[in-house]
């Protein structure tokens, strides 16, 4: 048997869809964990964050992302309902706080010609150890 509690939670501007499932356990040592879990779903399109956030953050390589845009916490580590609800909102903070920056644009350069020089000295060296390898002097 599972019982489905869903509500809306405002974190900051963001409106979250937070759905609380707690289920029936199938006995052992497992029960008060699986009872406890939250499972919190931030739909992306429909959230107010602003649109290069949401691109950012559809864009991340983040695998709690699902292919309709909505980022799936899951919190079961704790005994209580409250610190795993507490446990997901702090891992969605993390994950919205490193989207609200725009990366730096890294500017492409050339390597200048002393550090092509030794790069090449450096794999003559190396290539130089290699034939060495085994090889005992009488």
């Amino acid at each position: 048997m599972s019982l489905f509690i869903s509500k809306n939670i405002s974190l900051g501007d963001y409106e979250i869809d937070l759905q609380a499932i707690r289920a029936q356990g199938a006995g052992g040592q497992n029960v008060n964990k699986v009872a406890s879990a939250i499972h919190l779903r931030f739909n992306i399109p429909n959230s107010s964050l602003p649109k290069d956030v949401k691109q950012r953050l559809l864009n991340s390589n983040d695998s709690r992302i699902t292919t309709d845009g909505v980022l799936v916490i899951k919190a079961q580590s704790h005994r209580t309902q409250e610190r795993n609800r507490d446990d997901a909102l702090k891992r969605l903070r993390l994950a919205v706080q490193r989207c609200l920056k725009a990366p730096k644009k890294r500017i492409p350069t050339k390597p200048s010609k002393a550090a092509k020089r030794r790069r090449l000295d450096n794999k003559k060296q190396q290539s130089q150890k290699k034939s060495l390898r085994g090889k005992v002097d009488l």
